[in-house]
């Protein structure tokens, strides 16, 4: 069988998988393929699941599942399987790196000494210690979240309505109760129809004066604008993204707002997670083989 490649993975990937069948990355082999590995470049749309006649499992490298089309792809008999336990440590780092580098204005920092500038006086902090994090999707990625912010003698605070009870943070029962008392907000969910601009003009209404938010869930769950105008007028002392409404952005207003972290969708992206990611990968392949 013909197993297709056609994200970026591991280097070691090829030569774990090609005891399984041939492996390429020429995307114009999509037709042969009867395997394909994607991460969140690729998307298997309608379209491209029907450009692939052999296809029988789409494996997605990562967690988030909203660049394939699940329903069709199941309509044609195809599995469609992610990789969610491999990328949580990595995501919940990213976070937690912005996190700390808005209140400490680590990029302000360097990019004014280095300018030649020294703003010792300028440049204010402020400290994690004792500050309320709230966390906005308590799934595997909010936990390990939770697990660091715990080091750091924060309050940690959640809102998951599909979560019942936590070791890791304070459930509460609404979205506007954990907004109204939190420092910090990270959001770690999927993109659904529930998701989908959940922070928005309305729900900014809701947040601290001068909180933090963090965001290396989906792009799609906040409306851009709505954050600008939030970090315009103070509202919102930063906002640190890895997710945007495409990849690359086209057009977004965040590239030009003031207080916002950017990072190229990199949440995914150690060395480790992508090993851990392999590891995943072949073992889904390997019992799919079995079975063939």
């Amino acid at each position: 069988m013909v197993i297709l490649i056609s994200d970026a993975f591991d280097a070691s990937l090829p030569g774990m998988l090609s005891r399984y069948g041939e492996v390429t990355a020429d995307k114009n082999r999509l037709p042969e393929a009867e395997i394909v590995l994607i991460r969140s470049k690729t998307k298997a749309t309608k379209e491209y699941i029907d450009s692939a006649p052999k296809l029988k499992l789409i494996i997605r490298g990562g967690v988030g599942m909203d660049n394939i089309d699940v329903a069709y792809a199941k309509q044609k008999g195809i599995k469609a399987l992610n990789t969610p336990e491999a990328s949580s440590v990595a995501v919940a780092e990213l976070a937690f790196a912005m996190m700390t580098a808005m209140p400490n204005r680590l990029i302000e920092a360097h990019n004014s000494t280095k300018e030649g500038k020294w703003l010792k006086k300028e440049l204010k902090r402020t400290e994690l210690y004792q500050k309320t994090l709230g966390i906005l999707g308590l799934g595997r990625i909010g936990v390990e979240l939770a697990k660091r912010a715990k080091a750091f003698d924060m309050k940690i605070i959640a809102y998951d309505p599909y979560v019942k009870t936590s070791e890791y943070a304070r459930l509460l029962p609404t979205l506007k109760e954990m907004l109204n008392i939190s420092d910090y907000v990270s959001m770690h969910m999927p993109l659904t129809d529930e998701t989908k601009g959940m922070i928005n003009k309305e729900t900014l209404k809701e947040f601290k004066n001068g909180a933090y938010l963090i965001n290396t869930g989906r792009g799609k769950t906040v409306i851009e604008a709505d954050i600008v105008e939030a970090l315009k007028s103070g509202k919102l002392a930063g906002y640190a993204t890895d997710v945007f409404y495409s990849d690359p952005p086209e057009n977004s207003p965040l590239i030009n707002a003031p207080n916002a972290l950017l990072a190229p969708h990199i949440g995914a992206s150690t060395h480790e997670n992508l090993l851990r990611i392999g590891t995943i990968v072949e073992r889904i392949i390997s019992e799919y083989s079995s079975k063939r």
